[in-house]
């Protein structure tokens, strides 16, 4: 079962690096974008209005599904300074007591963003001509990921594999 968690690992470690590369594109986009406004506004005296509007959907899906990774690398939402103050037969418990609160927290965000992706589907989005779905997609992905790095996590301890991430204090 340690060579399945193992592979499991494998695969959720593509899974994360072709996120935060798909990141790095939408952050390109958006500068591209926003020097394209710029220049737009400046140089051609004629605004393109939908900038304003892609720019702020793109900062969502940069941020949320970035955030889901950070859970797996253990840079967000990580208490390793109430852990690292704990004895070890508390720290034990404490971690796994944080990781299962952040799973029911990315289940929260997946099931309440889909709600919010069904609810604004029929609306759309103001010059862009999507629906407002569209804005809580990252919603949803972030819980997914979230609630797939925390299980990722909870299986590397019952299994005996080293924690991911920054060096875990237990």
């Amino acid at each position: 079962m340690r060579a399945a968690v193992a592979a499991l690992s494998a695969a959720l470690d593509r899974l994360a690096r072709g996120v935060i590369l798909l990141a790095g594109a939408v952050l390109v986009a958006l500068v591209v974008s926003l020097v394209w406004m710029v220049f737009g506004r400046y140089v051609l005296n004629d605004t393109p209005t939908w900038v304003e509007k892609a720019a702020l959907l793109a900062i969502l899906y940069v941020a949320l599904p970035v955030a889901g990774v950070g859970v797996r690398e253990r840079f967000h939402m990580a208490v390793e300074l109430v852990l690292a103050a704990l004895p070890a037969a508390p720290r034990a418990a404490v971690t796994i007591a944080a990781d299962l609160a952040l799973f029911a927290l990315g289940f929260a965000m997946a099931q309440w963003g889909w709600a919010l992706v069904e609810n604004y589907r029929t609306f759309g989005i103001p010059l862009l001509g999507i629906s407002q779905g569209w804005q809580y997609v990252p919603l949803v992905i972030c819980g997914a990921l979230t609630m797939l790095f925390v299980a990722e996590h909870l299986l590397r301890r019952l299994y005996g594999l080293p924690p991911l991430g920054r060096p875990a204090s237990d």
